[in-house]
């Protein structure tokens, strides 16, 4: 599997080659064996197969986005969501929803129309990139999917000509999958030609491509959801029915998809935009839907569509920082949202369709182009930097660097950015959509329940669940406790399950969500004043709905506590959306309105240094030679440190770390030049393989001795090791070597209390161990989750090593480097620093190189307390468990 790993052509790109080759044979034997009237493929198991391979493809498609962009990537979710459109179409024919060819038709067309020019564009830009093979693959399905269209209206005609297409896919993919697969399982030996990928060259291009970039992808599901709606205007289908209902919301849970991609990509923005657009996909199809369900025309309340051309305009407006053409093209969402507000009834209106008509047309020249630009040396102009060199100029505005420590989690190791921009949009959507009265008609036929549902409800349960990725905790909690209450009130309210009943029941589900409404206002008094008002306004809402589960809701009172919530949540949305895009000036949260010693206030209380920074490791050192114990990164986890010199701190971090008593403390060193004034007590053998195995994430245990004097432990030395060994490490870290280095050796352990879990992120120091903790080195996510590897060396003296535990550094490593010292004492090469004694100034300049502090008067010990000399009793492997070693 490491082979693998390091292969940019791994298993899943395979995986989905293969998966577009084994749907385009099903596509083909259902084309060339079908018959007017008669399928040879019954209609349900075809679409559920269809939907198997979709999701297959999905997966192969995230993968590789998660691990490198490509147009591959692209290809994969653009078939995907294809052919998942037309599996629930089939589906729909085969339970008889959909009940005749007529039908089949205009539920296919507008779908098949959009993914045509899509992969057109795809082939398009792929033999600007030289990818060949991707290129025929979504030339030949892109031709497909043309024929099929033609198919529908001329059976004999089209369906033969799919049916061809879909072979050349199948014959090209299954040739160029199976050796790809055959690539990886021989690990590179077997390749047949043709079946690579990129060249050198471009794949170097390709590594410096900005991975989780899928902004592609969500703009295909724009341009699908566009061209059903604008069909209608163009006389292509009759209306809007329930068979395009699979093509909308297919689109709708591709683009919740690319919103979480999105955040993965630390892109606030396009995440936000994407989760907006999928909420209006979802709406759409609802409203085809109940149409059907009902016979009514929906009915769109005008408040929502205003709002929402609001948020999408703000949106558009902060976007235009980053790219111009992309702060215009939402523009065309503002139009689209006024639009139905204008008209009502807007999706069956010809003003909306029109809109969409345009949205189709901006949408295929925003993916050329966005495409184009990723593929291509010569770019396409987007204003890329237009209003931020303008806003330079003025002085009134500083943005804001998009760098990671913006998006840096609270507490614990995140890859997504904060959610908080869409969560609180969100809020703004549902609370706005709940002010229109529904007393006058059928509740189904108010655009209501997507609204309440889908923003207020799917997108808070996301954005809460980044939140508590990020370590949020507060904020999680109410984002997923209000998504749930938005969701059951939409539900039972607007979706026709409340009816005309009130009474108890009712009331006691509403006062659980109140009393744990209250526990989130107490909790947002220690965070900051617009929580607390927010947390508030929400409060003050469930009373509104427990007046109308009694039947005491006095006239008004809903409407106005909902306009409260909203123009709160827009202030937070406005503000967070500010806040990060502008480093000043910056809109006020407010200060927490009660203070606890230790909560929220780590970066005052105690130093956060960046640990890049020279003069910030030397701070810390100053700190640490005073007395101090501090946290810093590692090439494993973070770690709780103190001055060996300074036994106080020792002591002191021993008890802070509440450390177990059979979990002891370590001893790390920047050099084994540190060790050079007690070599003469050290086996030679062991001094040889510390030489060959450090730095590295290799710890050592090795019998305990009266040279751990020299390094000033004193009293604190019981708090370091066992009576019988200690554990000592030389770190693979440039950050630890160089405090190392100026300090001293250190007492080391890991910067979390005893059994909770390890420190991954320099905001969980303080977060665990408070405000004892005296600086804290910041350096983001830990490099590796892994534990280090501890070797046992108490009887090296013997020509054995054992394993505590094994991590970061395989087993196979150590003994490699350890077998690799044995042949060489074995031939009789003897490292020099046994050749003979060290003089007393031979002694003092390694003191002055490795700046060792001492207190104490001890004298320097002498060789007869040698390793060799000690009875070792090995302890069981819990004693060296602590993730610091």
């Amino acid at each position: 599997m490491a082979a693998a790993q390091s292969d940019p052509q791994s298993l899943h790109l395979s995986v989905g080659v293969l998966g577009i080759s084994a749907g385009s044979l099903l596509l083909l034997v259902e084309d060339y064996g079908s018959s007017p009237g008669k399928h040879l493929i019954p209609s349900t198991a075809l679409g559920i197969e269809l939907l198997i391979i979709a999701a297959l493809l999905a997966y192969a498609g995230v993968r590789r986005i998660l691990s490198q962009s490509s147009l591959y990537a692209y290809l994969c979710l653009t078939v995907s969501a294809l052919w998942c459109g037309s599996g629930l179409i089939h589906i729909l024919l085969g339970e008889n929803i959909i009940t005749t060819e007529h039908e089949l038709r205009n539920a296919m067309v507008p779908g098949l129309a959009a993914f045509t020019l899509a992969l057109l564009v795809i082939s398009l830009v792929a033999v600007v990139q030289r990818e060949i093979v991707l290129s025929f693959i979504a030339l030949s399905i892109c031709l497909a999917c043309a024929h099929q269209i033609a198919g529908l209206a001329n059976l004999s005609f089209g369906q033969s000509a799919t049916a061809a297409c879909y072979l050349l896919v199948c014959f090209v993919t299954a040739y160029f999958g199976s050796g790809r697969l055959l690539s990886y399982i021989t690990r590179g030996k077997i390749q047949p030609p043709g079946t690579h990928l990129q060249s050198k060259i471009s794949l170097k291009a390709a590594q410096g491509q900005e991975a989780d970039d899928v902004v592609a992808v969500g703009l295909v599901m724009n341009l699908l959801s566009a061209c059903v709606l604008a069909c209608p205007l163009l006389g292509v289908v009759p209306q809007l029915f329930s068979g395009l209902v699979p093509w909308l919301w297919t689109a709708g849970v591709f683009q919740l998809g690319v919103c979480v991609l999105s955040y993965r990509a630390l892109d606030t923005l396009a995440a936000t935009f994407y989760g907006f657009t999928a909420i209006l996909k979802f709406s759409e199809g609802y409203s085809a839907l109940v149409r059907d369900l009902t016979n009514q025309e929906p009915y769109s309340p005008v408040p929502f569509p205003t709002v929402f051309s609001v948020l999408f305009f703000v949106l558009a407006l902060f976007s235009c920082h980053r790219s111009l053409l992309d702060g215009l093209y939402q523009l065309f969402f503002v139009a689209y949202c006024i639009a139905i507000a204008a008209q009502p009834r807007g999706f069956f209106q010809g003003g909306t369709q029109g809109v969409q008509a345009a949205i189709f047309v901006a949408t295929a020249l925003m993916l050329l182009v966005t495409l184009y630009n990723k593929a291509s040396l010569k770019k396409f102009p987007t204003g890329d930097g237009l209003l931020k060199n303008f806003l330079s100029r003025s002085g009134k505005f500083m943005l804001r660097t998009q760098d990671k420590d913006l998006h840096a989690p609270y507490l614990g190791y995140s890859k997504y950015a904060d959610a908080e921009v869409l969560g609180h949009g969100c809020s703004v959507l549902a609370a706005f959509a709940i002010t229109a009265s529904t007393t006058s008609q059928d509740p189904l036929a108010v655009l209501i329940l997507p609204w309440a549902v889908v923003s207020g409800g799917l997108l808070q349960l996301l954005c809460g669940s980044v939140a508590f990725a990020r370590g949020k905790t507060l904020e999680s909690t109410a984002f997923i406790l209000y998504g749930v209450m938005w969701t059951v009130w939409g539900l039972t309210r607007f979706g026709g399950l409340y009816g005309d009943v009130r009474g108890f029941h009712v009331a006691v589900g509403i006062i659980s969500f109140m009393l744990f409404n209250v526990l989130v206002t107490a909790g947002a008094l220690f965070l900051n004043k617009v929580w607390f008002v927010y947390a508030l306004s929400f409060e003050l809402i469930l009373i509104s709905f427990l007046l109308d589960a009694v039947g005491s809701l006095p006239y008004g009172y809903d409407i106005g506590v909902t306009i409260i919530f909203g123009l709160v949540s827009f202030y937070f949305f406005l503000a967070n959306l500010f806040n990060c895009t502008f480093q000043t000036p910056q809109l006020p949260f407010g200060d927490p309105l009660i203070k606890l010693s230790g909560f929220g206030g780590g970066r005052d209380s105690c130093p956060h240094l960046p640990a890049r920074k020279a003069t910030s490791v030397q701070q810390i050192a100053e700190i640490m030679k005073n007395g101090g114990i501090c946290g810093m990164p590692t090439d494993t986890v973070y770690v709780l440190v103190a001055a060996c010199n300074r036994p106080e701190a020792v002591e002191k971090a021993y008890k802070v770390k509440k450390q177990a008593q059979e979990r002891p403390m370590s001893l790390w060193i920047s050099s084994i030049r540190q060790l050079q004034p007690v070599r003469q007590q050290i086996n030679p053998l062991l001094w040889d393989f510390m030489e060959a195995a450090w730095p590295s994430s290799i710890s050592m245990v090795i019998p305990r001795a009266p040279w751990m004097e020299f390094f000033g432990l004193a009293d604190s030395s019981k708090y370091i090791g066992t009576p019988q060994s200690i554990a000592i490490r030389n770190p693979d870290c440039t950050v630890a070597t160089h405090l190392i280095s100026l300090v001293g050796p250190i007492a080391v352990t890991s910067a979390n209390p005893t059994g909770e879990a390890d420190t991954t992120h320099h905001n969980q120091v303080y977060a665990k161990l408070g405000d004892k903790v005296d600086g804290v080195l910041c350096d983001g996510p830990s490099p590796e989750n892994i534990a280090s590897t501890v070797v046992d060396c108490t009887k090296i003296d013997n020509g054995q090593i054992g394993f505590f535990r094994v991590g970061l550094i395989p087993k196979s490593k150590v003994l490699q480097i350890f077998e690799e010292i044995q042949r060489k004492q074995q031939r009789g090469h003897v490292n020099s620093g046994f050749e003979g004694d060290i003089t007393a100034p031979e002694i003092e300049s390694t003191l002055q190189l490795t700046d060792l502090e001492t207190d104490s008067d001890l004298s320097r010990p002498t060789s007869t307390g040698s390793l060799n000399s000690l009875d070792l009793i090995r302890h069981g492997s819990e004693e060296y468990e602590d993730e610091s070693l």
